[in-house]
């Protein structure tokens, strides 16, 4: 595994304009890094890589055409991208009920957004035997998010997709991290009553989460954990599971 040193690095960030995506920006910039930042919100991205001396490709990361606009503009401005960070997300509620529209938006932002991404930005990596992908999946692609079976559905497959890129091309000089935090607080904390309910009390800001990130990189280990009790959650989950929904069920009640 390279170090990665986030001073005169190149790093790619999409869902850039607001929430972790902004807060991310503004630590790796403040750290020394050239930014080269994308969102669907053209005026949010403009200002924040205004704000960081960064390069704002406004456009959709879950398109081809959005993730090779991000990749070009870092390589034809900077010959190399270091570290890209697959950051855009949606929260969409609901369960087998959800709206078709729901379930494939849900799949083409939290999952093809990173599998397009990689697909771009690997060959340059390989070719030059380095590179780092952070995948921001949520703590709900480890565990679950009661009421929203799209968004938790498609962390899942994240987090499986995050996983196999680490094992097949980590040998290869490619580390990938997946980014699980619980509640923090932006839009989408708000999404839904349920999510407020369960996640308020312990949410961080996104710059904390940044924070964290930032710290984390050059471990190079797998889960970015910001709040730390999803370790425990997690093993449970796997060792006991019948203990683990019980739990999970009451917490349904209180919700509902």
């Amino acid at each position: 595994m390279c170090e990665l040193r986030l001073a005169d690095a190149v790093v790619v960030i999409t869902g850039a304009g607001n929430g972790i995506g902004a807060a991310l920006s503004r630590k790796f910039a403040g750290a020394g890094a050239k930014v080269v930042l994308g969102d669907v919100d053209a005026d949010a991205v403009r200002r924040v890589a205004a704000e960081v001396g960064g390069i704002a490709v406004p456009g959709d990361a879950a398109s081809e055409d959005g993730v090779r606009a991000l990749v070009d503009t870092a390589l034809n401005e900077h010959e190399r991208i270091d570290l890209f960070c697959a950051n855009a997300g949606i929260a969409r509620g609901g369960g087998p009920e959800a709206d078709e529209q729901d379930w494939a938006h849900s799949w083409e932002v939290n999952v093809m957004a990173h599998v397009r991404a990689a697909r771009a930005v690997l060959p340059h990596w390989l070719e030059r035997g380095q590179g780092h992908f952070l995948a921001t999946v949520s703590a709900a692609g480890l565990l679950t998010m009661l009421t929203a079976a799209p968004y938790s559905v498609t962390k899942h497959a994240a987090l499986g997709f995050a996983e196999w890129l680490a094992i097949t091309y980590r040998d290869r000089g490619i580390t990938v991290q997946a980014l699980c935090p619980q509640g923090v607080r932006t839009n989408m904390l708000g999404s839904s009553d349920a999510s407020r309910a369960l996640l308020d009390s312990g949410a961080l800001e996104p710059e904390q989460v940044a924070e964290v990130v930032a710290e984390s990189l050059d471990s190079g280990e797998f889960l970015i954990l910001p709040h730390p009790e999803v370790a425990d959650y997690y093993a449970l989950r796997a060792s006991e599971p019948q203990r683990w929904q019980a739990g999970m069920r009451k917490l349904q009640r209180k919700v509902e």
